[in-house]
């Protein structure tokens, strides 16, 4: 159920005082993290970080409204702030932001228009980074420096909790609820599927927002093949209801039987599914960051994007991509004369082989 954003109006003062510490006075916080999807990921440490440094401050979380699900499974998030897509929808939030008396904003998107909702609440205390883009920086009351060297999105954003006086934590904390309803609505799905618990399966995300992201689909028809003939590994196709044409592009290529659950499972719902997989075989996408959020292990393939930025966190995990000398290029189209050679030349043979020796059961040579 969506939760209804109402907030208190009465308002307090706060500042930073040298050292970047913030006073005690701060009891409401208004974290700014609208999208996407992996990026919402990214700053649960800096949300855990700060609930650590004011544990009695309530948190409200600027979100699109598309993300604001996943939101709300979040744990220590107290409010949703959803906000609806283009101008209106975002100018629609302030007089309720301004009436709330945040005490500290953190804006973790860094964009002129999460700079101006800041800014327009009102709000004394406002943070973010300072090399943030489209102006942004000029809306924050503290810019937070952010070195040179090559820095994963959770890092980065841990910045800004540190700025703000909170430790940086040894082994950063990611938290979903698990709620009953949500554990009972995974069930529900899983047992329609045919699939008891009894057996492995692995899920399997063949989708991403750029084209350049995409392993081929006939690449992972044919690693599910391989996986289900060879080893006994049922695959789960997962996606949102507009990835259908790329979930079909391999079932349709496939010589065995997946389970397509593109579109049936509501974005909340992804932790608690994730959670129950053997393993993630994905491309660098949204879910790929969920999956290591809750501890399943993920094999990602990755072309012009880099993993040591936007890689799988954390401990576990398998990233594949085929060395050329233009990547990660971050480019959304290909002029090599091989199209996405860093991804196409990527075999299924070595997918599948990271696949069981992520699942413990690393093949013999030549079984695969």
């Amino acid at each position: 159920m969506q939760r209804v954003f109402r907030l208190p109006t009465c308002r307090s003062k706060s500042g930073i005082i040298p050292g970047g510490r913030m006073t005690e006075s701060v009891r409401r916080i208004l974290l700014i993290k609208p999208s996407s999807l992996g990026d919402i990921v990214h700053a649960m440490p800096t949300l855990a970080a700060l609930r650590e440094r004011f544990p009695h401050a309530e948190v409200t979380w600027l979100v699109k409204r598309q993300w604001a699900p996943l939101v709300q499974v979040i744990a220590g998030v107290d409010r949703v702030c959803a906000v609806d897509q283009g101008l209106a929808g975002w100018l629609g939030r302030v007089p309720e932001l301004r009436a709330a008396g945040f005490d500290l904003i953190v804006d973790l998107q860094g964009l002129f228009r999460s700079g101006a909702m800041a800014r327009l609440t009102g709000c004394a205390t406002r943070v973010g980074f300072a090399n943030a883009r489209e102006g942004s920086p000029f809306c924050y009351t503290q810019r937070v420096a952010v070195p040179a060297v090559p820095m994963h999105a959770v890092d980065r954003y841990l910045l800004v909790a540190e700025a703000v006086g909170a430790a940086r934590p040894a082994t950063p904390r990611f938290a979903f609820l698990d709620r009953p309803e949500d554990r009972q609505a995974v069930e529900t799905l899983l047992l329609r599927a045919g699939l008891d618990g009894a057996s492995p399966w692995v899920a399997m995300n063949v989708s991403a927002r750029w084209e350049t992201k995409r392993w081929p689909p006939q690449h992972f028809a044919e690693a599910a093949d391989r996986l289900a003939v060879r080893h006994g590994v049922r695959v789960v196709l997962t996606g949102g209801p507009a990835e259908r044409p790329e979930s079909l592009a391999v079932t349709g290529r496939m010589r065995t039987k997946a389970v397509d659950l593109t579109g049936q499972t509501p974005v909340g719902l992804l932790p608690g599914l994730l959670r129950r997989a053997g393993l993630l075989l994905t491309n660098d996408s949204g879910p790929m960051h969920i999956a290591a959020a809750v501890n399943t292990p993920v094999v990602a393939l990755f072309g012009p994007t880099d993993p040591v930025r936007t890689g799988p966190y954390g401990r576990g995990h398998v990233v594949l991509s085929y060395p050329v000398e233009c990547s990660p290029c971050l480019r959304r189209e290909c002029t090599r004369a091989v199209a996405l050679e860093c991804l196409t030349a990527v075999p299924p043979e070595q997918v599948v082989h990271a696949v069981m020796q992520q699942l413990g059961r690393a093949p013999q040579s030549g079984t695969l």
